[in-house]
């Protein structure tokens, strides 16, 4: 039997889009319900009943209109979904009382009409399904199991089924009802002599998502994770659970991911039970939530454990009482006590456990990081929580945002695997991929460059190569530069110097607006040092060449750094990567006091190191560390020392910062910001304030540069 009930509803839906074996696949809307109930004892069947559904928008495709017949008269004259699930709740619930039993299953050739049309639909229009719809059973399955030599489940059809078992097909005149019949007389066959099979394995849908852990040492199928992208900031673990509603995902298996800043990226992995799981979440590619598309794509296992995965035993043990809602506070008081977190939250919004359901994410040493983490046993406490947003403790305001399980893993180990000063670079002493002078064009007003212009994200050397077409050959070595945006991705451009200005006039103009994968491309020539300009982060478009912010004057690494002798022969990564200026102009002479000399970056680039830096302003948005600066890490002291003590050319400015310490850009400063400001913010560290040197571009963002003599953590 179908579990303990005592008949089966064999069930069919069709949509307004595709159907068959791509059902849901175009999140379009249920237009078409057909049923009819079996009795499982007395082998007897009930009416067949045929129901069309209104849904929100009248567009079909071409492909439903051939398939179902139906026209936009007929639908309209139909009833919305929500009152259709009513009314067949209330119609098999009287037909299967009048037969004289007590509960019904249903049964579905496919799941697909269950998990990737209905609770979609029914999510997305905040339906509340009844719950004879959150399980089911799968004929063909089923059908598998009596027949194990037949064909693989996925290519079964009710025709091909009915066919394998020697059972004439069904000839029925509308969409829907030939379906049903078939299943219809296969469940009976299948009841009957010799299989006498009983519908034992029924599927369940979750009704919700349920949060938890996962250990690094947890083995992860990578079968069943993809990576989602393009998700709202703001969006929590149950909005990504929504999202794949119908589908099961793995206890505590949603995991957002943060960037090096420590604020979420749009992305997440997500686990789910089973690859057939993961194969119907790969089809919801470019669904919507909301107003946005997601994009989903395979990832590793690998990946899920390098976010999700944690070895904290008070994580764990934080973590452990099941069903909580997790909070997340920003910004919080280096001082704050858990009494004062907890006299904050208020009794509107009691923290589950006290002092036990508050977790402090602090440094390796100890020092608070003024973030923490919140336990609330349900959601009305929660929003009451969060109701708290911006509020003030001491003299701070605070930032509640909703967390994941997971973003608690990842938070606290970025925390306890960081130094001291978390947010320093690796220094620069460290080997990195250099790109050989030779290899880099002098900037130069020679025309003998082209840019190509709205490439697919996918295209990679090849395809461009390909699309060069004969024009391959007068390609300088080394010549093909792809653009990357600051999150790492391919950004549509790409660069090419050719073997003369003739060569990139003769490609721009039989190139442009050329075909690459679907997409046009178009190609404009320009000079090297145009395409220097937008390598190192200008802009180059209709109202002419922006250069990049690292033109401004700004403080150049000391020479005492080691730079590792360029290699001969280079990596693909090393030629792409997001280029950053590594060479300080020769020494020049200065007016002014040697000792608090600037020097600038050249104009024309000699080196491209390997090395990520943002140079635009950053604006937070939650959640995100306390405070973001990028800056150039200091070498050790005693070499620092050592190079400063050097002579240096009379009337020459020196290079090499005058004292041993770390040098910092602070971004997202006020404009009125002074030095008094700033000196207030290092509060708690060593410096030396006669030797500071404070510069503020009044710009779209305000920099400081400050000079510390050592930094000491209190």
């Amino acid at each position: 039997m179908a579990s303990h009930s005592d008949t089966l509803v064999v069930f069919f839906g069709a949509t307004a889009g595709a159907n068959g074996g791509k059902l849901g696949s175009d999140e379009r809307e249920i237009i078409l319900l057909v049923w009819q109930i079996v009795d499982l004892h007395e082998k007897k069947v009930g009416k067949l009943h045929r129901c069309l559904v209104k849904p929100d928008s009248l567009e079909r495709t071409d492909e439903c209109k051939e398939e179902t017949g139906l026209t936009v008269e007929d639908i309209l004259k139909a009833e919305p979904l929500d009152t259709v699930l009513q009314q067949f709740q209330q119609s098999v619930s009287s037909e299967v009382k009048s037969l004289g039993r007590n509960s019904f299953t249903l049964c579905v050739d496919s799941p697909l009409v269950i998990r990737q049309a209905l609770h979609p639909e029914a999510s997305t229009k905040n339906l509340v399904l009844p719950e004879c719809f959150f399980s089911f059973v799968d004929l063909k399955k089923d059908f598998q199991k009596c027949c194990p030599d037949a064909t693989p489940a996925q290519q079964l059809t009710p025709a091909s089924m009915l066919e394998y078992v020697g059972l004439p097909a069904v000839s029925e005149q509308s969409m829907g009802e030939t379906e049903v019949s078939s299943m219809v007389q296969l469940t009976l066959h299948l009841l009957a002599e010799p299989y006498n099979h009983k519908f034992s394995c029924v599927e369940t849908v979750k009704y919700k998502f349920d949060s938890g852990t996962c250990s690094k040492t947890e083995p992860v199928d990578s079968e069943t994770v993809i990576r989602a992208r393009g998700l709202p900031w703001q969006s929590s673990d149950q909005d990504i659970a929504r999202f794949f509603k119908g589908l099961s995902i793995a206890k505590g298996g949603v995991a957002l991911c943060l960037n090096a800043q420590g604020r979420r990226n749009g992305e997440a992995l997500v686990r789910f039970i089973n690859s057939e799981h993961r194969d119907l979440a790969l089809e919801r590619h470019k669904h919507h939530m909301g107003s946005r598309y997601i994009e989903v794509y395979k990832a590793t296992g690998e990946e899920f454990l390098k976010i999700a995965g944690g070895t904290s035993n008070e994580v764990a043990q934080f973590l452990s009482k099941e069903n909580q809602v997790i909070i997340r506070m920003r910004g919080l008081p280096f001082t704050a006590t858990s009494q004062e977190v907890l006299s904050f939250l208020g009794p509107e919004s009691p923290v589950t456990d006290g002092a036990e359901g508050l977790l402090f994410v602090k440094y390796p040493d100890g020092r608070p990081t003024g973030d923490a983490f919140v336990l609330f046993s349900c959601e009305e406490y929660a929003q009451n929580a969060l109701k708290k947003h911006k509020q003030i403790l001491g003299k701070r305001y605070i930032e509640l945002f909703r967390s994941t399980a997971a973003e608690v893993q990842q938070v606290l180990n970025r925390y306890m695997s960081a130094p001291l000063i978390s947010t320093l670079p690796p220094s620069p002493i460290v080997p990195v991929p250099v790109m050989a002078q030779p290899y880099l064009p002098a900037a130069s007003s020679s025309r003998d460059c082209v840019r190509l212009r709205g490439l697919p994200y996918t295209a990679g050397i090849e395809d461009i190569l390909e699309f060069m077409g004969e024009h391959t050959v007068d390609i300088k070595p080394h010549g093909v530069h792809m653009v990357l945006n600051q999150q790492g991705r391919p950004s549509g451009d790409a660069f090419i110097q050719m073997k003369s200005p003739d060569k990139s006039f003769m490609v721009a103009q039989k190139c442009h607006k050329k075909t690459m994968k679907d997409r046009y491309v178009e190609v404009f020539q320009c000079s090297t040092e145009e395409m220097s300009i937008v390598l190192m982060g200008g802009t180059l478009n209709r109202s002419g060449l922006s250069p990049p912010p690292c033109k401004l004057p700004c403080l150049s690494p000391p020479t005492a750094y080691a730079f590792p002798t360029p290699p001969s022969m280079l990596s693909e990564a090393a030629l792409y990567q997001s280029p950053l200026l590594a060479a300080p102009r020769p020494p020049q002479s200065m007016t002014h006091n040697p000792a608090h000399a600037l020097a600038y970056y050249p104009p024309q680039p000699h080196m491209y190191m390997n090395m990520n830096m943002n140079y635009t302003a950053y604006y937070p948005s939650p959640p995100v560390s306390p405070s973001t600066m990028s800056y150039f890490a200091a070498p050790p002291g005693s070499m620092a020392a050592a190079v400063a003590a050097q002579p240096h050319p009379a009337g020459s400015a020196s290079s090499v910062l005058p004292q041993p310490g770390a040098l910092m850009r602070m971004q997202g400063l006020p404009y009125n910001t002074g030095v008094k400001d700033i000196l207030s913010f290092f509060q708690g560290y060593q410096y030396a304030p006669e030797e500071y040197s404070g510069m503020v571009q009044m710009s779209h963002q305000a920099r400081s540069l400050i000079q510390p003599k050592e930094w000491l953590c209190l």
